[in-house]
């Protein structure tokens, strides 16, 4: 779990661009799908890890998931 204050959270506008994601997936036949969760409001959403380590305490050990950009799994998750 990854804990911070939003004191330290930049503006949006000031964000430096997150660099490698860990995206969580779930396998099909046709190859990695990506997995989408809901926000307590019901909002579908996706989600990248910064590491792996991160990824793995969040969702387990047997969590699949592909290294992508962030523009990447923006580009994906584009209505």
């Amino acid at each position: 779990m990854c804990l911070f204050s939003y004191a330290e959270d930049p503006d949006p506008d000031e964000q430096a661009p997150a660099g490698l994601l860990f995206v969580p997936v779930r396998t099909q036949a046709a190859g990695p799908v990506l997995r989408v969760f809901r926000t307590p409001l019901g909002e579908r959403t996706a989600v990248g890890f910064s590491r792996r380590d991160l990824l793995t305490a969040t969702l387990g050990a047997g969590q699949p998931a592909i290294p992508l950009a962030e523009p990447a799994l923006r580009a994906l998750t584009e209505p």
